[in-house]
């Protein structure tokens, strides 16, 4: 691996000539993949003018620095499979930035100084692992590296410039480091000590590792009420730590005094599910409201608790961040218009010149009546027409995750070779409350695939989809349930197409990492050794004897999510049967960050439809 600090940026001239010149006669789903985009600028806390951000203006997702008081930019990370964490110092001196080998997420953090120079190790002394959370003091000299391994489960460190790294933290299950005090006294951490990887309690310590606070919903795993760090309060001396809770039932701000013990419950109106960040100031917080796959921001003044709200347009809000002089900068989209760094005052924060990404179509709500209760979709077809329509189920990660009316490239792929796209946030999605995300247990996967179909005869009866053209599809849990419909539903769609999935549940939970181990034991209950009959219910190749559909999968071979034996295991079943199958493996991890590498797989997936499914 080389790594260079050269000046290449999304900024420059010689880049916009570039990327125009590559538009013409380019087919738009191309175009939506290679215009060049950027995530939400983060900046320096002491050091405002400092950013960094993510651009794919190379080809492949690289982290930028950006001083915004002489509008330069520099790609601070070359590697040929990209790079996307990255932190920086509240000082604006330092970026971090987290080095894995081929996209395993095994590696370690190194840094760069902001205006360039020779990576270094971050952490010397502590030897590669998973990340676990990162929280930077702003003397420039102290970290908190959170890691995770097999052998040692979670440790976190604390880490000191010139000093050997000190052990603050070690168990077994799950945990992450959540924030860092403003004067570095406090450190916030998330666990899941109790046993239960989906709700998490936390604990504040001092450096010296000794307790200051403890704070558990669960009541020690025997209620599902979770727990997450929001921020310690951006003010000299204020031991307030913003988390979030879900004792009514969806996640909301909590202000939490480390200190005295004392809650202030914001208690707001909203339906959703809301999160939060501080204003700079430390007299209120920006609220971040999502519900029913759209999101709203607003202010929220702690001394008068009162809530404005921060007029966006509709659609989704990626993040947001508020700025020293209160203006708030959020990453906005929609399904029909791609995504945008827009301020409340005004105008475009960050838009990289070239070759702009062409729209599609919006979306269309969807109510369908499941066995567990209401099931919102999300549909989108091409402009004008009428079905039965060729129709692709494409079936979101996570799984505690969820579909938006967001702009994304594959649907809209879809969309413009003449598909119905529909989008289905079954029982397990976030965003519709904490009994809809935690219907997901023991019968894992099989309660998926039961909103799955009821959205899909609703398609078919409605008259949008055609029902001997109905394509199953993901990513990662997403392409397990492309697997395991395929085997459970064989009837129901004539062809699957999945990506880095989860095909051989038992082989996959041996080999995956340590995090993911503790996430599949909370929700089957158990390990495969003690609960060997959920995890064969649940698994993709005990029903790949009654897979009928053609299958095409994509794999990365570097992927520790979904490794990739229990991907060859189930492709071994498919072939001793002579069943219609093709495998695409690409030396990535669980997905990939270039441009090129995501086209080819796009482009492989939308031949293999062309070629297998029914005219």
């Amino acid at each position: 691996m080389t790594e260079s600090n050269g000046s290449d940026a999304p900024g420059r001239a010689d880049h916009q000539t570039d990327r125009a010149g590559q538009g013409a006669g380019m087919p738009d789903w191309e175009k939506r993949f290679r215009a060049p985009r950027v995530s939400l600028p983060d900046w320096a806390e002491d050091a405002p003018d400092r950013s960094l951000f993510v651009s794919n203006a190379t080809g492949t997702y690289e982290l930028y620095a950006w001083d915004r008081s002489t509008d330069d930019q520099r790609q601070v990370t070359h590697r040929p499979n990209g790079t996307t964490d990255g932190v920086l110092s509240p000082d604006g001196e330092w970026i971090w930035w987290f080095d894995d080998k081929d996209g395993d997420e095994f590696g370690v953090w190194r840094r760069q100084r902001f205006t360039g120079g020779e990576d270094e190790p971050a952490a010397p002394g502590l030897a590669p692992s998973y990340p676990a959370g990162l929280a930077l003091g702003r003397d420039g000299r102290t970290a908190v590296v959170g890691r995770s391994t097999d052998e040692d489960g979670t440790t976190i460190h604390l880490v000191r410039t010139g000093e050997a790294p000190v052990e603050l933290y070690r168990h077994r299950e799950s945990a992450g480091v959540g924030d860092l005090s403003y004067d570095g006294s406090l450190i916030a951490v998330e666990h899941t000590e109790h046993g239960d990887a989906m709700h998490s309690a936390l604990r504040v310590m001092r450096p010296d590792g000794t307790t200051v606070a403890e704070l558990d919903d669960t009541e020690g795993g025997t209620r599902e009420l979770g727990l997450e760090v929001l921020g310690f309060a951006p003010v000299e001396g204020d031991t307030r730590l913003l988390i979030g809770h879900q004792r009514r039932g969806r996640w909301e701000p909590l202000v939490w005094d480390v200190a005295t013990g004392e809650e202030q419950d914001l208690a707001l109106e909203l339906p959703g599910d809301v999160s939060a960040e501080w204003y700079p100031d430390g007299t209120g917080l920006l609220i971040a409201h999502g519900f029913e796959a759209r999101g709203e921001l607003f202010r929220y003044d702690l001394t008068e608790r009162r809530l404005v709200e921060i007029p966006t347009p509709r659609g989704a809000v990626s993040g947001a961040t508020v700025r020293p002089d209160g203006s708030v900068e959020y990453l906005w989209s929609s399904a029909a218009q791609p995504p945008v760094v827009r301020s409340t005052a005004g105008g475009v924060v960050l838009d990289p010149p070239g070759m702009k990404s062409p729209g599609s179509v919006p979306v269309e709500d969807v109510w369908v009546e499941g066995p567990g209760g209401r099931i919102h979709a999300l549909v989108q077809k091409p402009a004008g027409a009428t079905g039965p329509l060729p129709t692709v189920f494409d079936i979101h990660g996570g799984p505690t995750w969820h579909d938006s009316d967001s702009f994304a490239a594959g649907p809209a792929a879809w969309v413009d070779h003449g598909y119905a796209v529909v989008r289905v946030n079954y029982r397990g999605s976030t965003g519709y409350g904490r009994a809809w995300t935690d219907a997901l247990k023991h019968r894992v996967g099989l309660i998926e695939l039961e909103d799955i179909e009821a959205v899909r005869a609703w398609a078919v009866g409605s008259g949008l989809a055609d029902p001997a053209r109905l394509i199953l599809t993901g990513g990662s849990w997403g392409g397990y349930l492309t697997l395991l419909g395929l085997g459970t539903q064989p009837d129901a769609w004539a062809l699957g197409i999945a990506a880095v999935p989860v095909a051989d549940y038992v082989t996959a939970y041996h080999d995956e990492m340590e995090a993911l181990k503790a996430m599949d034991r909370t929700l089957l209950g158990g390990t495969p050794e003690e609960v060997p009959e959920r995890f064969e219910a649940s698994s993709p190749i005990t029903y790949v004897d009654q897979v009928r559909a053609p299958v095409y999968i994509s794999a990365g071979v570097n992927d520790p999510r979904c490794p990739i034996q229990q991907i060859e295991n189930y492709v071994k079943r498919l072939e001793s049967r002579n069943a219609v199958h093709e495998v695409y493996r690409y030396d990535a991890g669980h997905g990939s960050l270039v441009v090129d590498e995501r086209i080819k797989q796009i482009r492989l997936e939308l031949d293999f439809a062309a070629r297998h499914l029914p005219a």
